[in-house]
């Protein structure tokens, strides 16, 4: 048992100590046993008071530590830190969390929190005395990365790991890499092209030997843990043989372009957001690579024809699975663009309402200088902001961010290349961040393009009016005066929905934010780890961003995943679930319980028990109270401990 305890009393600025008397709690806390040293601090996570714990550590011999502060989700890590600078083993510290579960939850009764203050650091200080120093477990890893996403945040994130010596594996579940970027002409604000940014991207991966790339490929199933990973990819066939097995790549292509044209089934083409049609045997698009043809599945009735005349098709080809070991595995998946629904602004009902992905990709395939749409000539533009983003009655209530800028972006385009064009924008508050503003300034100024802005209660009306639309709406800036504007055409302006990846969040368990974006451990402090050790997420399948928000954070996650990895030997944390196989008698009630399949079935002394795989499990407990001979304990929160800090709070 612990009897040289230190405690240290947050003020945390005066987060705490407003509604907390910290002096008293000082007081109180001095009198318990083992209790060697008490201070007060008005930051303890400050260098200074870290440099002042460690030196108070080594002076007094301290074998037990509690810091009572904030929750332990922002500074468990850096206290854990401390200990060990002091040569204090980090098990033996605890904090105990008088902010957010005292001064904030109580400030309307500082006595009460301040009672309640003292009994969770009695509680602590019952733990830190009965805490054991813990050594984390090593294990071996591959120092070999999965990529799943091959738009501009997954070759991003490939090239960084190949870089740093990491072998890469990419895979995109679509039969060309690129993404949404490759769709896109001009990007805000580096002037540069989608389709540019792409194939510099691509032309990257290409000069890598360590990056091996997968087209039309997903994840069936995964097995093993953090630093081996058994991950089962199906790829799907491109009915045609090998680019290595054509010789004259010139008559090669020629025939293709027969069996294009002699092709009878033809369908939208979702990369051009349905505005053209496709053949069921189709080429890439500019900024979409590899530059090698494929037959969609889904459309090819499988006639022949174009087996006729390009030798080279292979309409037997079937469906492949192949094993990788990997040690990491980087979320890259993306986003869509968010569709509205039948009807919502005049969507789907009326001919002359698009969306802005619409929109763009009309403007890219009209090389005209006259804006044309349904046979119709395009003047009057109106914009329509916020579908799909700051919804008060829908599911997405979060701003998508890269919306309004990307508006006022297309806008200037627009203008740009039509001269006659007038954009006329009914917005619930424009916001364009950063030096992004300029390009709000420049539609001002330069364009003379019309902002409107109502409230979020009172959205903007379409209407149609002949071979018009008419958008009225309560315009804030002329004191709610209704304004009815006549538009050739409108926008919507829409945000960005999370990609439907239901496979992939059941095969790697990944958790899903209120947002329905893949959810991060903390924003600040882990901003591209997920509760899952060994997997990251990078991009946009996290959270609406933009380009260069989009780079960083594949940046970010690559190092992240290279550092765990890199040199091929993985720490794990201690605190996990231990079963006693004496007393287990394998009800299988733990592995249903555990949501991490940290928990298997195997024998000792020739009876079934269950053991735990130590990478797998999270020490969440759950496994724990199903038990129903209490042969599992956790780590680090034994029975005793857990009994003796519920004495010390009910005292």
């Amino acid at each position: 048992m612990k009897n040289r305890i230190g405690i240290y009393i947050c003020h945390c600025g005066s987060n705490i100590s407003d509604y907390v008397d910290v002096e008293k709690v000082k007081e109180e806390i001095s009198k318990e046993d083992g209790v060697v040293l008490a201070k007060t601090t008005i930051f303890a996570c400050a260098d200074s008071a870290q440099k002042e714990i460690i030196q108070d550590i080594k002076e007094n011999k301290l074998d037990g530590m509690v810091v009572a502060s904030c929750s332990p989700r922002l500074h468990l890590f850096t206290f854990r830190d401390v200990a060990e600078r002091a040569d204090l083993n980090p098990y033996n510290y605890v904090q105990a969390n008088i902010r957010e579960q005292g001064s904030w939850a109580h400030s309307d009764k500082p006595d009460e929190a301040t009672e309640k203050a003292i009994r969770v650091i009695k509680a602590a200080i019952k733990k830190a005395r009965l805490s054991e120093p813990l050594t984390p477990p090593e294990i071996s890893s591959e120092n070999v990365v999965l990529v799943v996403g091959a738009g501009i945040s997954g070759m991003r994130t490939a090239i960084e790991l190949a870089d740093m010596d990491s072998h890469v594996y990419l895979i995109e579940r679509d039969h060309y890499i690129g993404g949404r970027v490759s769709q896109w002409g001009e990007v805000f604000t580096t002037d540069e092209s989608g389709d540019q940014i792409v194939s510099d991207l691509y032309d990257e991966i290409r000069k890598r030997e360590n990056i091996t790339l997968f087209t039309g490929t997903e994840i069936e199933s995964k097995s093993g843990s953090v630093g081996n990973f058994d991950v089962v990819l199906k790829i799907k066939p491109r009915y045609f043989k090998p680019a290595s097995k054509i010789k004259d790549r010139k008559k090669f292509d020629k025939k293709v372009e027969k069996a294009i044209d002699i092709c009878p089934e033809k369908v939208p083409d979702d990369f051009d957001f349905k505005l053209t049609e496709r053949k069921a045997i189709y080429r890439n698009h500019p900024g979409q690579f590899p530059e090698f043809p494929v037959i969609d599945d889904n459309s090819c009735t499988k006639c022949g024809k174009c087996v006729e005349v390009c030798p080279e098709i292979d309409l037997d080809q079937k469906e492949e699975t192949t094993t990788i070991k990997v040690g990491s595995i980087v979320l890259c998946t993306g986003f869509d663009p968010y569709e509205p629904k039948e009807d919502e602004f005049g969507y789907k009902k009326m001919d002359n309402v698009l969306t802005l992905p619409e929109f763009r990709r009309l403007i890219e395939l009209n090389d005209s200088d006259e804006l044309k749409y349904n046979n119709r000539k395009i003047a009057n533009i109106a914009y329509i902001y916020c579908v799909g983003s700051r919804q008060i009655d829908g599911d997405n209530k979060y701003c998508s961010r890269y919306c309004c800028t990307a508006a006022i972006h297309t806008a200037i385009l627009a203008k740009k290349k039509y001269k006659n064009i007038k954009n006329f924008h009914f917005h619930r508050g424009i916001r364009s961040y950063g030096k992004l503003e300029a390009l709000y300034e420049e539609s001002l100024s330069k364009n003379g393009d019309l902002y409107f802005q109502s409230s979020d209660d009172s959205l903007p009306v379409v209407e149609r009016e002949q071979d018009k639309a008419i958008v009225k709406i309560n315009d804030i800036l002329t004191f709610g005066r209704e304004i009815e504007m006549p538009a050739d055409i409108v926008v919507l302006v829409t945000g960005m929905v999370p990609r439907q990846n239901q496979s992939l969040v059941r095969i790697l368990k990944v958790p899903i934010g209120r947002d329905a974006f893949f959810n991060e451990v903390h924003p600040k402090l882990k901003p591209v780890e997920i509760i899952i050790d060994g997997i990251f997420i990078g991009g946009t399948c996290h959270a609406p961003k933009n380009i260069s928000e989009t780079m960083n954070s594949s940046l970010s996650a690559a190092v992240k995943a290279n550092s765990l990895v890199g040199k091929g030997r993985i720490e794990l944390e201690p605190i996990i679930a231990k079963i006693d196989p004496v007393k287990c008698e394998w009800c299988d009630k733990c592995t249903e319980a555990c949501p991490y399949d940290a928990i298997l079935k195997t024998e000792y002394k020739g009876k079934s028990v269950a053991s735990v795989t130590k990478a797998n499990c999270k020490g969440c407990g759950m496994c724990m109270p199903v038990c129903p001979v209490n042969a599992i304990e956790l780590i680090g929160y034994s029975d005793k401990e857990i009994e003796s800090m519920i004495e010390a709070l009910a005292q």
